[in-house]
């Protein structure tokens, strides 16, 4: 009996260069499945969300486009935002709370509630930090994607005149606080075993235990939802024994990932401190341009998760074959290595394209290279 599965992706280019590097991995896919008579992907590309789309239609998306995508098991997004090159006069512009909606849509309608993003920088990537100590940087920031100071609660009174008023509402739940924070100590303890498995084991604490979890609130400032994640945090570690546990305020954070962002482990943040410091930790890994990034919801695989780059658009650059795709290629790995979890063959491609694109990035990270040819390179050797 064949009991081998068909993963279904949808792909969503978007805007800018989105498109350009959507085909690299989309080509990677490809050549992946060719060569794994026990790998099975189809995928299906749409126009929509895009700016293009809205200029067409007065709408970034279908009105029932997330009905369409729940029929995925994952989605590939390239890039949104595309206002088109600034000198431009004639551009189509959005402003960034039309072009970015369906990210938060997808996200919301598919409870991702957790945004991942890995920061382990790899030879030829570009090092921003002269401390040689930087090439040890091994660190996993956690967003939590659902709530926060990002539910749009809030509006505005008297718009325009001198007595206008603005509220944004940020809301935190327990159920929420809970999941995220559990998470982060279960991906501390998989990371753990994964550096054992490697020899390059890591101690964190004064017990020097072999994983952390370090949490970010601005208690200090925000009280009441700083508060309550300190005592969940305090509570929830009491089940994980054998992880440490650490605590700082988003300020300090910040400091830190720049002076000794190596001492970090697993980082556990709200929606805004996390958005923050995961754009601060794709720096830290090289840049957009190398960093890859997941919305998934861990609790629940029946949702279809959401793999993207950590870059924007670059409408600047966008249609010129100067973008680079590998972040891009990252996150296809990524997707690969999540569909991995139920699927030998997709494991095995995860960590093979991930592996292709190292040994690329050692080797030609210091060079410029088209779009296409990078792609050409990757697809070459897979």
């Amino acid at each position: 009996m064949n009991t081998k599965k068909t993963w279904r992706v949808a792909v969503l280019p978007g805007d800018g260069i989105g498109p350009e590097v959507i085909a690299q991995a989309t080509r990677a896919i490809d050549a992946l499945v060719a060569s794994d008579p026990e790998l099975s992907i189809d995928y299906e590309t749409f126009e929509w969300p895009s700016h293009a789309w809205h200029e067409k239609h007065g709408e970034s998306a279908p009105a029932d486009y997330l009905q369409r995508l729940e029929k995925f098991d994952a989605i590939l997004l390239g890039a949104l935002g595309d206002p088109g090159p600034s000198d431009d006069p004639d551009r189509y512009l959005l402003s960034d709370a039309v072009s970015l909606s369906p990210l938060l849509e997808i996200r919301k309608g598919f409870d991702q509630w957790c945004c991942e993003r890995p920061c382990r920088p790899m030879a030829g990537a570009p090092q921003y930090l002269a401390d040689p100590r930087a090439n040890d940087i091994d660190m996993l920031v956690i967003r939590e994607n659902s709530e926060g100071e990002y539910v749009n609660q809030g509006g505005r009174l008297a718009v325009g005149t001198e007595n206008e008023i603005a509220t944004q509402v940020a809301l935190f739940t327990h159920r929420a606080t809970d999941r995220i924070i559990r998470h982060a100590f279960e991906q501390a303890r998989v990371r753990a075993a994964e550096r054992a498995a490697e020899g390059r084991e890591r101690s964190f604490g004064r017990d020097e235990k072999a994983s952390q979890v370090c949490m970010i609130t601005k208690r200090n400032a925000q009280r009441f939802w700083g508060d309550m994640w300190t005592d969940m945090f305090a509570e929830i570690a009491k089940d994980y024994p054998d992880v440490a546990t650490h605590h700082e305020l988003v300020d300090a954070a910040c400091m830190k990932f720049v002076s000794h962002p190596w001492a970090f482990d697993v980082v556990v943040a709200s929606n805004l401190f996390g958005d923050i410091l995961t754009d601060l930790a794709a720096v830290l890994n090289g840049g957009m341009g190398v960093s890859p990034s997941s919305n998934v919801n861990p609790s629940d695989r029946t949702c279809p998760p959401m793999f993207e780059p950590t870059h924007g658009s670059a409408p600047d650059i966008a249609g010129k074959n100067l973008a680079g795709p590998t972040a891009m290629l990252l996150t296809t790995a990524m997707m690969l290595e999540w569909m991995g979890v139920e699927d030998p063959a997709a494991d095995r491609a995860g960590k093979r394209l991930r592996e292709v694109v190292a040994a690329d990035l050692a080797e030609h990270g210091r060079e410029r290279r088209g779009t296409i040819e990078t792609g050409d390179a990757i697809v070459d050797v897979l």
